[in-house]
């Protein structure tokens, strides 16, 4: 596995430096023996290119060191040459990162990007909207939390912790327009998915206060 992500980090400068042995092999006995110094060059620079350090990105963001994954990210300085899911995947992390700065502005941009690159598959699909309406929510743009949230739900997301926190969103939205009997609605279904995160668990007993006062 360390032997992998060495070749993931060093293949741009392995990729060069096998492409110019494979020139001069060329040059002073054959290209015919230069073939697979050359192909080994050409797989590491596209490689790189198409596939970037997404891999130790997403390690260091699960091991929780941001700043090691945005100096990753960093490091990409080609994303339109990435294969579009790694795009799509590159520009949700952007997203993730500077939400994580406060930056709402460079969130939703790169969001929209991540969307308009495709999506590897359909619950992260479903993802994707979920961030674009937190952002708009966080924004205060009430409508269109409304639409992007309940297209995500629609669309499934992967797992009861994210569907319970946009049900919770959209109860709230709604309870901000006085329609109070859909605001029960998703706050049941909400309730329904079980979450188990503190901060949802949290937010589920605050709102249960309110919800049990309402009329409808």
């Amino acid at each position: 596995m360390k032997a992998f992500n060495f070749f993931i980090l060093y293949r741009l400068p392995l990729g060069i430096i096998f492409l110019l042995g494979g020139v001069a092999l060329g040059i002073t006995i054959g290209w015919w023996e230069a073939t697979i110094l050359l192909l080994i060059g050409v797989v590491c620079l596209v490689t790189h290119f198409m596939f970037g350090p997404m891999r130790l990105v997403q390690e260091a963001v699960e091991g929780g060191d941001i700043d090691k994954a945005m100096g990753m990210m960093n490091k990409i300085a080609f994303p339109k040459l990435l294969y579009k899911p790694i795009r799509s995947v590159y520009y949700f992390m952007q997203s993730n990162m500077a939400m994580y700065n406060k930056d709402l502005d460079k969130a939703e941009a790169t969001i929209r990007q991540s969307i308009k690159s495709g999506s590897p598959m359909k619950e992260y699909e479903g993802m994707q909207y979920f961030q674009l309406g937190t952002i708009a929510y966080q924004k205060n743009d009430m409508k269109e939390a409304d639409q992007n949230l309940k297209k995500a739900v629609r669309m499934g997301l992967p797992d009861k912790e994210n569907t319970a926190a946009a049900l919770l969103t959209l109860a709230s939205i709604a309870m901000s327009r006085r329609d109070f009997k859909t605001a029960k609605d998703y706050f049941r279904r909400a309730k329904a998915q079980k979450p188990t995160t503190a901060q949802i668990v949290s937010q589920i007993k605050e709102m249960d206060k309110y919800i049990s006062r309402m009329p409808g």
